[in-house]
């Protein structure tokens, strides 16, 4: 029975997700369709419309993200529809405009026409939120919160780990957490739907997993370097024998050179279309204190080699390197709004132009905190590999406040499994940045302590 459940929960599912898609191309076909007459009617310029918009659809769907209502809050998949919608629209109505153009109109790029475009993605946009959290609603109303447990080692480890999870309480429901040294562990999560691992021993954690996958328990746990070199391993049988092969990586002449030539011709082009913003950022800046428009410090890049990172300044003259805090006052009120819209990294387009940056790459890290995280991470060099970037998997999807090593994590993601389209997928991506308010979230004052209490097993009960 439960079976059968599933299997027409999953059909379900199929049906809404394909209706949504089905309805986004029909209203981008209606409200253009009325300055297209050949779209109301079966033609050429309808086939080639209608493969245009779901190929290139299906392209930022998968830049961006998919109707995955239950695996992800409403906000987020509202943002990345949003956007693959926005694109889609786009990249369809040149091609459109394009063929337009081949009949003697030459009207083709009048006004009416961006109207109803403008028109058809606000309708998307409103077709999107009702099956966003109409399709959420509808799947936590069938499923309840997932009986989950937390094993890790330490209060510390505990407050990183549960900061992300309690952001989903309509997913899991956090209902024990355990020592990983615990001897009765696995007794207790045996009744467990969901277990989180977070913070141990690599050999222990094996240990779990596998465990999780013999009882067919949901299963989280942080990746370590381990884990990134797996992941970019490729199945290699030799003879009849069963390996994964790593080779070591480096990008191809071929990769080096596409990845120059479009940041030097792209860092060109939005130099020129942000002109204005420079303008006005250090009329700004200049007129709140009458201090340095620009703020100059020592980054690290490939190889450790040490350039001077160019940003709008956006706090106080003589404030310090230590971390940003919730409410700090060293931040100017220019400064709260260009850090808001990620705007005080702009300068940094004058870097990537020189060939100190990349567009794509590890974020620039400060000369004395690569010295002080690999004391603790000695892993941290790797990420020195490549030339440092604006943007990236650490900038996209973490925040100020991450941990370095999860920062690490996700670099070394990047470095490991590179591709110039990977490249391509995260610049577009960069625009959830500016959608997202909490990627500039700084650290809490109070040590982003929560309620969850870590209990130590007390060495007797080792023995």
């Amino acid at each position: 029975m439960k079976r059968q459940l599933k299997k027409f929960e999953t059909i379900m599912w199929m049906i809404i997700k394909c209706t949504l898609y089905v309805l986004n191309l029909y209203i981008f076909i209606r409200m253009m369709g009325k300055n297209n007459i050949a779209l109301t009617r079966y033609s050429r310029t309808l086939g080639i419309t209608l493969s245009t918009f779901v190929v290139v659809g299906l392209l930022f769907v998968s830049i961006y993200g998919k109707y995955d209502v239950g695996r992800r809050k409403s906000k987020p998949i509202m943002i990345s529809l949003g956007l693959a919608v926005f694109f889609t629209d786009i990249v369809t109505y040149l091609q459109l405009m394009i063929m337009n153009t081949i009949t003697p109109s030459i009207y083709a790029f009048e006004f009416s026409s961006i109207k109803n475009l403008v028109m058809a993605f606000l309708y998307q946009i409103f077709v999107i939120a009702i099956f966003v959290y109409g399709g959420n609603g509808l799947f936590f109303m069938i499923h309840k919160p997932a009986e989950s447990v937390i094993i890790t080692s330490s209060q510390e480890s505990l407050n990183q780990v549960i900061r992300g999870i309690l952001k989903y309480k309509k997913q899991y429901k956090i209902v024990a957490i355990y020592d990983y040294r615990d001897k009765l562990l696995l007794r207790k999560i045996k009744d467990i739907n969901t277990v989180f691992i977070y913070d141990i021993p690599i050999q222990l954690r094996t240990e779990l997993v596998n465990y999780c996958y013999r009882t067919r328990k949901n299963c989280y746990y942080n990746p370590e370097i381990e884990d990134i070199i797996e992941t970019s391993s490729q199945f290699y049988i030799m003879d009849d024998i069963t390996m994964l092969n790593y080779n070591v990586k480096g990008l191809t002449m071929e990769q080096r050179i596409v990845k120059r030539v479009t940041d030097i011709g792209l860092s060109l082009i939005l130099m020129i279309l942000t002109s204005p913003v420079w303008i006005i950022s250090a009329i700004a800046i200049k007129l709140y204190d009458g201090g340095p428009i620009l703020f100059k410090q020592d980054r690290a890049t490939i190889n450790g080699t040490v350039f001077k990172v160019c940003k709008f300044r956006t706090m106080k003259v003589d404030a310090g390197n230590s971390a940003v805090v919730d409410n700090d006052e060293r931040i100017t009120k220019p400064g709260k709004f260009l850090r808001k819209f990620r705007l005080d990294e702009i300068p940094q387009l004058w870097n990537i132009l020189k060939g100190d940056m990349s567009f794509v790459g590890p974020r620039p890290e400060m000369v004395e905190n690569v010295e002080v995280y690999e004391e603790t991470l000695p892993e941290f060099k790797y990420r020195l590999r490549v030339k440092a970037g604006l943007t990236g998997y650490a900038q996209i999807f973490g925040k100020y406040n991450t941990s370095p090593k999860d920062k690490l994590m996700m670099d070394m993601m990047y470095i490991e499994n590179y591709t110039v389209f990977k490249d391509f997928q995260l610049l577009f991506q960069t625009a959830i940045v500016l959608l997202k308010p909490d990627s500039t979230e700084a650290f809490h004052k109070n040590g982003g302590q929560t309620e969850y209490i870590f209990e130590e097993v007390k060495e007797e009960e080792l023995e």
